[in-house]
């Protein structure tokens, strides 16, 4: 099972561009923001786990 942290890259429109904060190199994730919490900004942290994603502090 994945468990990893993300920090918000980037909002476009529904979509949000993600960069795991453990393999930086690897290219950016494309996330519908559907699926993220509702008031993610721009260099927020993301911890996943279990298929859903939470804001961290």
């Amino acid at each position: 099972m994945l468990v990893c942290d993300y920090i918000v890259e980037s909002i476009d429109g529904d979509y949000a561009h993600l960069r795991r904060t453990d393999l930086p190199e690897e290219e950016l994730k494309l996330v519908a923001r559907a699926l993220l919490p509702f008031d993610i900004t721009e260099g927020c942290k993301l911890h996943y786990e279990m298929m859903q994603y939470s804001i961290i502090d």
